[in-house]
Formats: C-alpha cells, structure tokens, sequence
C-alpha cells in the first residue's frame, strides 16, 4: 500500500505545485515555442521518472537503437497498464504528442500538460471527430511531432497478455498518409505493476522492446490493406518472446 500512496502523493503535489509553470511555459511559448515544447516535455519525464522510481519496477529496454533520429515517427504499443504511459513517455527522446481518450480533458492540471506535450483527444462514439483527430495527428508527423497510439483502443483486460484487442485500421492512416515510419512497441508485464492487484503497487519486472522501422509503402500490397494486422502480428511474436525470458529469469 505504501507505493500506491507515495506515487498518489507525488503525482497530486506536483500537479498542484506545477500551477506556476504553467504561466512561465506560456511566456516561454509567446516568444520560442520549440524551447516551451523541449522544457515541457523534460518536466513531465521527470516526474514520470520520479513515479517509475517510486513503483519499484525492474525495467529491460530492447531496440532504442532502431527508432529513427532524424524523423518523426508513429509508436504503435500494446496496452494493459496505466503505466505503459509513463514508461514509455519518460525514454521520448523528442517531442511526442500520445493519443488519448477525451475523458482525460476532465482531469485538471494534468489536461493543461498534455496539451502542452501534444497529446490529442479521441472521442471513441463519434467517428467523425476520430478521423479529424487523426488528421491532425497526421499535420504532427508532418511538422516533426512523433506520436505514440495505442490502437487496441483501450486498455486491454484479456486474461493472457498475448491475446490482443484488434488493431483499428485508421490508427494507421496517420503512417499511410505521412509516409512517416512505425516502430512497434511491446510492452511485457506492465499489468503485474497495478492492475493485477488493484489497489497495491508492486515491484514487477517489465520489458520494453521496439521493433525495427516499418515502412507502409514497401510492404507488399496485401499487407498494406491491413497493416494493423501486420504489426499487431510483430508485437505478439515479440511478447511471446520476451515472455520466455520473463519466466525463465
């Protein structure tokens, strides 16, 4: 229990105590917006890093070296705990906005930073507001913004971490349409961390790895008509083997 309330806590003072940094971001971003995206971006990381430290998670990065570093790029993840976010936002080397659901805009405080960050907000019921946010994740990609989506569309509550939601489709189009890379994302264990235990936080060990570059346009014909299934295939083969070396350390 003593995790869960030190990251509640933390996580509640900072926001409260941030109040400030609002304003200053402001003024920064009246005068060089790219140095209010960098300065906002590193606070919130470091928070996240305060949270994944207080977590106690044993963390395993693979494949940092395939993300492109001259070119924004769309990060495709499985989804099973809160905590996919957090540990994945605090390894961004740049500017990444995160697709998220529109209920998040009610959360005070914290809705002002993802604004900041470039998070975009998909509204689940109404497919004419998802595709304009889709084309504004698109005008992101163009103008040098990553984004980070999780197309299963929510979080997945599947007993066995292998057996994913359906990709939707139209994440897609934000790569189709850019011609910007996919670097798939499998996230091993984050669930053993908060969601198998609710309301306890325990020491887990979690595995990141990201896949190497996919690009839309040289993939043969038939598998660009459902590139959701292509890379949603990539992340299992990569959780089944990551699994492995969970359970046999």
């Amino acid at each position: 229990m003593i995790r869960i309330i030190l990251i509640a806590v933390f996580v509640v003072s900072f926001l409260i105590l941030s109040i400030p940094l609002f304003f200053i971001e402001w003024i920064i971003g009246k005068f060089n917006p790219s140095l209010r995206d960098i300065s906002s971006l590193r606070i919130v990381q470091w928070a996240f890093k305060v949270v994944i430290l207080l977590s106690g998670v044993k963390l395993t990065v693979i494949g940092e070296e395939n993300i492109p570093k001259d070119t924004a790029v769309l990060f495709i993840g499985n989804h099973r705990s809160y905590f996919d976010i957090v540990l994945t936002y605090a390894r961004c080397r740049g500017l990444t906005g995160y697709v998220a659901k529109k209920e998040m805009l009610k959360i005070p405080l914290l809705s002002r930073w993802m604004k900041f960050l470039h998070c975009l907000f998909l509204d689940r019921s109404d497919v004419r507001e998802g595709l304009k946010t889709i084309l504004t994740a698109i005008d992101k990609v163009k103008s040098g913004i990553s984004i980070m989506i999780f197309p299963e569309g929510t979080r997945n509550k599947n007993e066995s971490e292998l057996d994913l939601l359906p990709f939707h489709e139209g994440s897609f189009k934000i790569a189709t349409k850019s011609g910007c890379p996919i670097i798939p994302v499998s996230i091993n264990n984050s669930s053993a961390l908060f969601e198998d235990h609710l309301p306890y936080v325990k020491k887990a060990p979690v595995i990141i790895e990201y896949g190497e570059p996919i690009y839309v346009k040289e993939l043969p014909k038939e598998q660009q008509k459902f590139v959701g299934r292509y890379v949603q295939d990539i992340i299992v083969e990569t959780l089944k083997k990551n699994k492995s070396a969970l359970t046999e350390s």
